[in-house]
């Protein structure tokens, strides 16, 4: 099976030259990578919960949305193209208290204009915590 990835950057330069924005202020670092799928990971924090002392699902909605778009813009020509987002669901299964999330975003249509990612969160125990589902549009730049 050939790899879909367009763009050839290493994970550690995926890490060092992302923009100021949601996933690093919520400590998101991508860390794997195969040839359909990339992987970042969200160690839970206070700032990552909501009152009630679990993980609000808004911080796993943009751990899933941060990764997976990430591997959508990597599937593109990012000189010409860009990647935005159509629509994200996400199904919260499991409550998290502490510890790291793990998000595995695998392409299930990587199209010319459109691209679809089914994104599966787990603890660190790797127990399934969320399950998530991002349509993106692929655009030509102006």
């Amino acid at each position: 099976m050939a790899t879909i990835w367009k763009q050839n950057i290493g994970l550690i330069d995926l890490n060092n030259n992302r923009s100021a924005g949601l996933g690093e202020l919520l400590d998101i670092k991508t860390v794997a990578r195969g040839k359909n799928w990339l992987m970042a990971e969200m160690p839970v924090k206070q700032k990552h919960k909501q009152p009630f002392g679990i993980v609000h699902g808004g911080a796993t909605a943009s751990l899933a949305e941060t990764i997976a778009s990430i591997a959508g813009w990597l599937c593109i020509d990012a000189k010409t193209q860009a990647t935005v987002g159509l629509e994200l669901n996400i199904n919260h299964l499991k409550a998290v208290t502490g510890g790291t999330l793990f998000a595995k975003a695998s392409a299930i249509h990587v199209g010319r204009l459109t691209q679809v990612w089914q994104i599966d969160i787990y603890n660190q125990d790797f127990n399934q915590t969320s399950t998530a589902r991002l349509t993106v549009t692929v655009i030509n730049k102006k």
